[in-house]
């Protein structure tokens, strides 16, 4: 059996300041849990195969969809299913935990600068 231990979230945001660019912290299941600091404007994209789970640790932002805008604030959580278009802003640093599977790639089907193809684990 692996050795279990907890994760603290604000050591972990600690270790990094670069934005858009998430940080593997655990696996659950089939799943990844990462870490990410976003602001600006990210990419619009989808993920053809994979749903993404977004929650707000410190700070909101707002995720944009092609038919309305969902802002989101310390302590919510946003679910967004695959194929769906969308892009998250964030007019000031915000910390997000994510939940979404190994197999994902932060930009989807878009390469730019701000692909992350296999994230760093911290």
């Amino acid at each position: 059996m692996s050795q279990i231990e907890k994760i603290n979230l604000e050591e972990k945001f600690a270790k990094f300041s670069d934005h858009w660019s998430p940080k593997v912290i655990g696996q659950l299941n089939h799943q990844q849990v990462k870490v990410v600091k976003f602001q600006g404007d990210f990419v619009w994209h989808s993920h053809e195969n994979e749903d993404e789970l977004f929650m707000v640790i410190n700070g909101s932002f707002t995720m944009e969809l092609r038919d309305k805008t969902i802002e989101v604030h310390e302590g919510e959580l946003i679910i967004i299913p695959r194929g769906v278009e969308h892009r998250p802003i964030a007019k000031e640093e915000v910390s997000i935990l994510l939940f979404e599977p190994g197999t994902i790639v932060n930009t989807g089907e878009v390469r730019n600068q701000l692909t992350v193809e296999k994230p760093d684990h911290i």
